[in-house]
């Protein structure tokens, strides 16, 4: 083989690992997109009649819910959530489906509806915060704020 030919199968080689770990790196970098959980489609929600369908209707249309109200009797919710993984970035939520379907007493469908990702708001469940002490105060500085006050006579009980 050539000198000549010998440098052209070097650059050809080189060009398809480049191309190879250039293909790699995009790959790595394009976002995967994760599904979570199922909402019905409004087409199925249509086949449900507000004061007509009760739970078990509901049930044979849609499927059970994967969550339910926290007291007995209460709706049914369906919740989806779209999320996408790109890179070493933390997932982000893209869309969010939540289709709430409530019952009376009698387990008759009183009202259905469907909110998104826009309709969500932050909700605190539980705000404990601790006490960090003295604010503005070092603890050196509240060390030496005791001692300041120390007086022989609070040993002898005088």
């Amino acid at each position: 083989m050539t000198s000549n030919a010998v440098g052209t199968v070097t650059v050809l080689w080189r060009t398809v690992v480049a191309a190879l770990v250039l293909g790699l790196i995009a790959a790595a970098c394009s976002p995967i997109m994760r599904y979570h959980g199922y909402a019905p489609s409004d087409d199925q929600l249509a086949e449900i009649e507000v004061g007509q369908d009760d739970r078990e209707s509901v049930a044979d249309t849609i499927g059970m819910p994967g969550m339910g109200g926290v007291m007995e009797g209460s709706g049914w919710y369906y919740v989806q959530s779209d999320w996408r993984h790109t890179g070493l970035r933390a997932p982000v939520e893209v869309d969010r489906q939540v289709v709430a379907i409530t019952f009376d007493s009698n387990d008759v469908v009183t009202n259905i509806e469907r909110f998104g990702l826009e309709d969500g708001q932050i909700v605190a469940l539980s705000r404990r915060v601790t006490d960090t002490g003295p604010r503005g105060m070092t603890v050196l500085q509240s060390i030496f704020g005791v001692l300041g006050q120390f007086s022989p006579r609070l040993l002898t009980g005088g």
